[in-house]
């Protein structure tokens, strides 16, 4: 086997588990970003193609503009 196929292999490995379900890293990476529902993640770190830290560093609040009070609609 190559060495580009194989890391990708090990690659495939560590990200999937033995088992061949998504490892648990990545499981809650998906749970967070699930949870987050807006915003933005301005950094994700990778450590053996596993996510480790995701720094959240802005959320987005969006105003819905409103006629003013007493304003014909």
């Amino acid at each position: 086997m190559s060495e580009p196929n194989r890391e990708m292999l090990l690659t495939e490995r560590t990200q999937m588990g033995l088992t061949g379900t998504l490892a648990p890293a990545w499981c809650e990476f998906i749970r967070f970003c699930t949870d987050l529902k807006h915003g933005e993640i301005e950094r994700l770190s990778i450590q053996d193609g596993l996510p480790v830290l995701a720094e959240v560093t802005k959320n987005k609040v969006k105003f819905h503009s409103r006629p003013p009070r007493g304003a014909a609609t």
